[in-house]
């Protein structure tokens, strides 16, 4: 049976950290002792390697790091781990295709984003278009927050390269309709390529990248209970084999020598160099232990917390709080961003910060969406399964606090 109280003993933050109420997960989640395990074990009977060593000792770190591109593959649905391309993170997986895809880009073409994108899935594709001389085209978001669908299918047309969207928003929580954006796009042009952004959406809820549909997928291991320093780009196999590497070095390369340079296949070819091998095993640790945990149950605890803190939060600030995002709790992930009383967020972050609750201020990350919603910032919460109703409780008292002293 799901229990956060039970599933916070996995964390040992909380053992050094008894008093600690972390509402900032989707900055970065915690990580489970497992994981950590996972990673020490590399780093201290292991440490060698991948790919090249023919002894015993690098060939099981080898191993090792396939069996997690496995992982990584099951736990999305993956035809085949020769999809899955070890990055640095969702930033840098994203900043990949744009580079993978930029010669393919012609005169007249256009690229569509959404208003409510990370900085990581806006700025590549500006900056590419930019680069290439097309239209940089931004679909709205409606009155409830979320992607205007009917905005959206205007702006693509025949000469749309690429869509690019989040599955779920960092600020608002939107959990957008992949499937059904992806088939809409591919309605209008089924040479548009789509590529989704699903940091925020990889430990909350499924992802099957069959039904989804899209084209490529990236996501964080740090978002998933995983280290920092790891990224994943999902590609399809057919489309991967199309393109071409666009970081070379070791690793990566058949024949240096030939007229012609001969390249690794997918998805070693986009890999140059030596990978973060400690932080990719540990990913595939912390995919196991969402897998053993199970997304229903993580799914069905976060949405209790949504219910539990919206209505607190409303009944004990009324009139002088604003929680963005859709009204519709099922719509919603573990994120609750706000603005409250005149007061800036960068004060309640600072005083929550010293009553040892974690919380984000900020435009976190997204500038355009904060333009279009008329604020400057807001305070961001956000859950996992290690939070508790307890926690919202403690949260809400000090931000009674906040506002009496400040006010």
């Amino acid at each position: 049976m799901f229990n956060p109280q039970t599933l916070k003993k996995d964390f040992p933050i909380f053992t050094h950290r008894p008093d600690l109420v972390y509402l900032d997960s989707a900055a970065t989640a915690l990580k489970p002792q497992m994981v950590i395990d996972a990673e020490q074990e590399y780093l201290e009977q292991h440490s060698t390697n991948i790919a090249r060593g023919l002894y015993p000792l690098a060939e099981q770190t080898t191993e090792k790091f396939e069996k997690a591109r496995e992982t990584v593959a099951r736990f999305i649905g993956a035809q085949s781990p020769q999809e899955i391309v070890f990055t640095s993170g969702t930033t840098a997986s994203i900043n990949l295709v744009a580079q993978l895809l930029e010669h393919g880009i012609l005169p007249g073409q256009n690229i569509v984003v959404t208003e409510m994108e990370h900085h990581s899935n806006f700025l590549p594709w500006k900056e590419l278009a930019a680069r290439k001389n097309i239209e940089f085209r931004i679909a709205p978001i409606d009155a409830d927050e979320r992607i205007d669908l009917a905005a959206l299918a205007k702006l693509v047309d025949r000469e749309t390269a690429i869509v690019a969207f989040s599955a779920v928003s960092n600020v608002l929580g939107t959990i957008n309709p992949v499937q059904e954006i992806t088939a809409q796009v591919k309605q209008k042009n089924s040479q548009a390529l789509v590529l989704v952004d699903a940091a925020q959406a990889i430990a909350h809820i499924p992802i099957d990248v069959t039904e989804w549909d899209a084209d490529f997928i990236a996501f964080s291991a740090h978002k998933a209970f995983g280290p920092t320093g790891v990224g994943v780009l999902y590609g399809k196999q057919a489309l991967l084999e199309t393109l071409s590497p666009v970081t070379f070095g070791g690793g990566m390369v058949l024949d240096a020598c030939a007229p012609t340079t001969l390249y690794q296949a997918i998805p070693t070819r986009f890999e140059a160099g030596t990978p973060n091998i400690g932080g990719v095993i540990a990913l595939g640790a912390a995919l196991d232990y969402i897998s053993a945990t199970s997304l229903a149950d993580i799914r069905l605890h976060e949405l209790s917390l949504i219910e539990y803190a919206v209505q607190k939060l409303q009944e004990t600030f009324r009139d002088t709080i604003r929680i963005i995002g859709p009204q519709s709790i099922q719509e919603r992930s573990g994120i609750i961003a706000f603005t409250l009383a005149n007061i800036h967020p960068h004060d309640i972050a600072h005083l929550l910060g010293e009553q040892n609750i974690c919380v984000r201020a900020g435009e976190h990350c997204t500038a355009p969406l904060h333009r279009a919603l008329g604020l400057s910032a807001t305070t961001r919460i956000s859950f996992s399964i290690y939070n508790t109703e307890q926690d919202v409780d403690r949260l809400v008292d000090e931000l009674k606090k906040i506002v009496l002293l400040l006010k």
